[in-house]
């Protein structure tokens, strides 16, 4: 027997990416399914204050980190579809792709 366990989130921070910025937004509380849990880790904050990144307004970096979302789920719907056509490998959300 598997047990899942959910996870209440409170005072949630959602931070982006783009070169050498990152951007925050708050979001508050958070109620996660636990089947939808693949990893939780804890972060160093002494490490952390280590990393050379500057932070900037969310709205600043939105744009980018979202061009460079768009990217890279375009470059994977092309992988997807050269494994799918050479390969036989069933394309994410297809038929086959169940477990």
């Amino acid at each position: 027997m598997t047990y899942v366990a959910n996870l209440v989130l409170e005072d949630t921070v959602e931070r982006i990416y783009h070169g050498n910025a990152f951007a925050e937004s708050w979001h508050g509380l958070f109620l996660i399914r636990g089947e939808n849990v693949v990893l939780l880790g804890e972060i160093d904050l002494d490490q952390e204050d280590e990393v050379p990144l500057r932070q900037v307004e969310y709205h600043q970096l939105q744009p980018y980190h979202k061009n460079d979302a768009e990217t890279k789920k375009h470059r994977d719907d092309i992988k997807a579809q050269i494994l799918h056509e050479t390969k036989g490998f069933s394309k994410e959300g297809g038929e086959g792709d169940g477990y």
